[in-house]
């Protein structure tokens, strides 16, 4: 008979992996309104907090055709595990996109942290190929990331910028690398589909 054994960095990661997931799910019992909603308001957080401390990124936001904001956690006990939401938003109609992100992997480090990852979009073809589809961040992704801060630079690369805003945590700082990017499907139901596929439950 095989025997399982369960060590105290399995059981660690599994808490923090636990961690992770929780939170992206909170909102199980929510409505897809709410749901937006509560995305809505934590995305506009996430920019004015950008565009108040960051003169550069808000020359780049001004030149932009539009920009995305992610709220992200990321846990990493051997194995590394994260995911989170955000909204793609036109800046010409407003129209919004809604989307998902998740990473893994395997590394040595130790910790967790939560952060807002804000994207910004040079042209309508660099944000319709991220809206449409989707976003797989290669090791190089770590080149557009800039730091929230006066010394920050302030250029697109490949037509995106892309800017991590976090507090002081275990992990000094996000590596986006590896992490996937793609639309959220429900979320973007046209109110009449959710209406109907309600009704077809009831």
């Amino acid at each position: 008979m095989r025997k399982w054994t369960i060590s105290a960095t399995s059981a660690l990661a599994a808490v923090l992996l636990l961690l992770v997931v929780a939170p992206s799910h909170a909102g199980w019992f929510s409505s897809p309104d709410e749901k937006r909603q509560k995305i809505d308001v934590n995305a506009r957080y996430g920019l004015e907090r950008l565009l108040n401390d960051n003169d550069k990124a808000k020359r780049l936001f001004e030149n932009s055709y539009g920009y995305a904001v992610f709220d992200a956690t990321k846990i990493a006990v051997g194995i590394t595990g994260g995911g989170g939401s955000g909204v793609a938003v036109e800046r010409g109609n407003a129209k919004r996109t809604y989307m998902k992100m998740g990473t893994g992997g395997v590394g040595l480090s130790l910790g967790g942290q939560a952060y807002k990852l804000v994207f910004l979009f040079e042209d309508d073809g660099t944000f319709f190929d991220f809206v449409i589809n989707g976003w797989d961040a290669s090791t190089q992704a770590n080149a557009v990331l800039l730091r929230s801060g006066a010394n920050a630079g302030a250029s697109f690369t490949n037509g995106m910028a892309i800017y991590q805003l976090t507090d002081a945590g275990l992990m000094m700082s996000a590596d986006i690398s590896g992490t996937r990017y793609w639309r959220n499907t429900k979320l973007n139901r046209q109110p009449e589909e959710e209406s109907t596929k309600t009704a077809d439950v009831q």
